[in-house]
């Protein structure tokens, strides 16, 4: 992946162009240890972070069909991260590097971020895990962002070989406590030095002022209010401090359902006439489960996680057929579906919906912030969308601790609820692009971001761990509880120039309404918190939902509810005329947005899931591009304006400048900003049997220039 001083395996003469390509392997060059040349480059640490092992003379590969190339360097572990330091002038231009991570380098891992470890012996790869009795060649870490890293240690001392590796494995895959985790390390050792973005209006809702705000933008507040009492978590340890209840119910009376689900409103505001149906979506028995998830994520990402170019076109002949059976974007489908259904209920029919699940923590907050996101314009500006994560995600009490597996505790438990979420609102976002504030790189610079621990946020299990673990529930009054960053600090990881691409510059501002144009349509749901009386408590049947929830409705609204919905088969024509009416309607890019959802609609999402693999770009080319050249259209069309300012002004304003990061078009690809541009090799290995209809190998190697844009499939 290095273009620039890269070297041969055995020696350590640079190579002065990146063009030339040695056909010898490392291994078989019998190289003197003392002919190796390696630059000191200095490691920079974290508040809090300490080195934990480290090995010379190690090789990071570079892959490219047969032959290996790489760079000498350092690989060191500490209590945050695995690093390898090379050398400082095999950078590539700081014009092709200028969007990086403050806090995690090109050649860093955070040890939440390895997802398997594997070594060769004698040219066999096998997944390594607990104590070795004999030490690999090669190191290979594959990443839960999807980067691949080899690391050569034929060269290494073997008593490094043996700390390093073992280090690794130990810090990466034993089970680790709570408090041990390097997000505590850093928040005590950062205490002063805590940043915070001026600019960052993101409603927590860890205070009772936000959920009233947040009643008031809705026009919830008419028959909702917000209650604090389950301040200190006295009813629920899965509730958050503060949540929102009809006003109708007694503060005192929210205490009865202590142990019990408690209906809590996600979205509202005023419709005429009040409604008079309650719809429930139980989805714990009638929708996927969290197995179905697991197992079709599991499939899915191994088309991504690549050694080398040659497995690449190998595994191109039967590409579209192993993404068919993972069943990923199956489930991405089904999701959009049921939060079409569910909003076809709310504006169409006008029901209260009530969101039902076990623990209301996984798939409750993916269609209740998926429903939001395609009725609430708010939601699909980057604060109105960090503002969601944090009610629904956060305050809802998402299992961020188990989902991520960051404890190392339960493989079980591991199920990418929330990057599922990302992957429908992307679908959106590449759908309808003028309709949100932000891009696609933000929504993959979050999914990243689920692997830095120093910002709190996809830490914990539930606001209540997290404030007791923080030290804001001790009894002691000398201690100064710890204070984390969020991750909406977007300053902390990327400067200025580079959260320029964060933001959407083609983003349709909401146009500026009269009065008599600001009644709409409006509408609500809500979402049921199933709170187990125990931690051994089995899994409520289908009854019992429908029993505690017929009972909760009627003791919290009364008398406006006439009947209760359980069965949804109904609906489904009313469901396909709404969603072909509104397709067929012009977009309002600040109303209603709903997502195809047929079959080619659905796609993968290119620049999280390919970003890594180079024989998967087009330079140049794809929306990229496109867009690029809308940036360069508009640059021009103010410069214009600009001119024409000067001649009815005496002193006219400086021409603005163009997005430096998109400056030099010809030079992107369709993966920019995370690709790397320059690739050694593009010539597909032919396999060999197969392809027998493609024509010549020769014409077929010669057609080096032609990719195919996977993020279209």
């Amino acid at each position: 992946m290095l273009g620039k001083g890269v070297v041969g395996g055995g020696g350590g003469t640079k190579v002065p162009k990146a063009s030339f390509v040695s056909y010898v392997r490392p291994e078989e060059i019998h190289t003197n240890e003392k002919e190796v040349t390696e630059k000191e480059v200095t490691l920079h640490l974290l508040p809090g972070e300490q080195l934990l092992c480290e090995a010379s003379t190690v090789l990071k590969y570079v892959q490219e069909d047969s032959c290996q190339r790489g760079i000498y360097g350092k690989l060191v572990c500490t209590d945050f991260k695995i690093a390898f330091l090379g050398d400082d002038e095999s950078a590539l231009d700081n014009d092709e590097t200028q969007f990086k991570n403050e806090v995690i380098g090109e050649n860093d891992i955070t040890l939440h971020c390895v997802d398997q470890i594997y070594g060769v012996f004698d040219e066999k790869k096998k997944p390594l895990f607990g104590q070795l009795k004999k030490y690999p060649e090669k190191l290979i870490i594959h990443c839960k962002d999807l980067r691949v890293f080899h690391f050569g240690l034929r060269y290494t001392k073997e008593e490094e070989v043996k700390r390093i590796v073992s280090g690794i494995i130990h810090h990466t895959q034993a089970p680790k406590l709570l408090k041990r985790l390097f997000l505590f390390s850093y928040a005590a050792a950062a205490q002063n030095n805590t940043a915070t973005d001026p600019k960052n209006h993101t409603v927590m809702f860890d205070t009772l002022k936000d959920w009233c705000w947040e009643l008031e933008r809705t026009k919830g507040n008419v028959k909702y209010k917000a209650v604090s009492v389950n301040e200190g978590y006295k009813v629920g340890e899965r509730l958050p401090a503060y949540f929102v209840v009809p006003t109708p119910l007694p503060e005192e009376d929210v205490r009865c359902f202590q142990g019990r689900g408690i209906p809590i409103l996600i979205y509202k505001t005023i419709h005429r006439p009040p409604y008079e149906i309650v719809k429930t979506e139980d989805l714990s028995s009638n929708f996927l489960s969290l197995q179905d998830i697991q197992t079709a994520y599991s499939r899915f990402k191994q088309l991504f996680l690549i050694d080398n170019s040659t497995e690449f076109w190998d595994t191109d002949i039967k590409w579209f057929s192993l993404l068919e059976s993972s069943s990923w974007l199956d489930i991405i489908r089904r999701c959009l579906k049921k939060a079409i259904e569910i909003t076809e209920c709310l504006e169409a029919q006008n029901m209260n919906v009530l969101l039902l699940e076990e623990n209301a923590s996984d798939l409750c907050c993916l269609l209740s912030s998926l429903v939001q996101v395609m009725m609430d314009p708010h939601c699909r500006t980057r604060v109105g969308f960090q503002s969601l994560v944090q009610k629904e995600w956060i305050m809802g009490g998402h299992c961020f601790l188990d989902r991520c597996n960051h404890l190392r505790q339960s493989d079980k438990e591991e199920v990418p609820v929330f990057l599922l979420f990302l992957d429908c609102v992307w679908q959106l976002v590449h759908q309808h692009p003028p309709a949100f504030d932000f891009t696609e790189t933000y929504l993959t610079v979050l999914s990243d971001s689920l692997y830095i621990p120093i910002f709190s946020t996809f830490f914990f299990n539930s606001p209540h761990q997290k404030d007791i673990n923080m030290g804001r529930e001790s009894q002691d009054t000398q201690s100064k509880p710890l204070n984390l960053l969020t991750v909406w600090d977007w300053s902390v990881q990327f400067e200025s120039k580079a959260q320029m691409l964060l933001k959407n510059p083609l983003y349709v501002e909401k146009p500026k309404l009269d009065k008599g144009q600001r009644k709409g349509t409006h509408l609500k749901h809500q979402r049921q918190l199933s709170l187990p009386l125990t931690q051994s408590k089995s899994s409520p049947k289908r009854g019992f939902f429908r029993e505690e929830t017929d009972h909760l409705i009627k003791n919290l609204l009364g008398r406006r509810i006439s009947k209760l919905i359980n069965s949804s088969d109904e609906l489904q024509d009313n469901f396909r005329e709404f969603y072909e009416s509104w397709h067929s309607k012009p977009t309002d890019y600040h109303g209603l947005l709903l997502p195809h959802i047929e079959g080619p609609e659905i796609k993968v999402w290119a620049q999280r899931y390919l970003r890594w693999i180079p024989e998967a770009q087009i330079l140049g080319g794809g929306r990229v591009a496109t867009m690029s050249k809308l940036l360069e259209m508009m640059e021009e069309v103010e410069h214009l304006q600009e001119k024409v300012d000067e001649r009815h002004h005496s002193q006219g304003a400086l021409p603005a400048e163009a997005p430096p990061l998109l400056r030099s078009s010809a030079r992107l690809s369709s993966l920019f900003p995370f690709a790397l541009l320059q690739r050694h090799s593009s010539k597909p290995v032919l396999p060999t049997s197969g392809w027998k209809a493609l024509g010549d190998e020769d014409d077929l190697a010669k057609r080096e220039d032609e990719f195919v844009d996977l993020g279209d499939v």
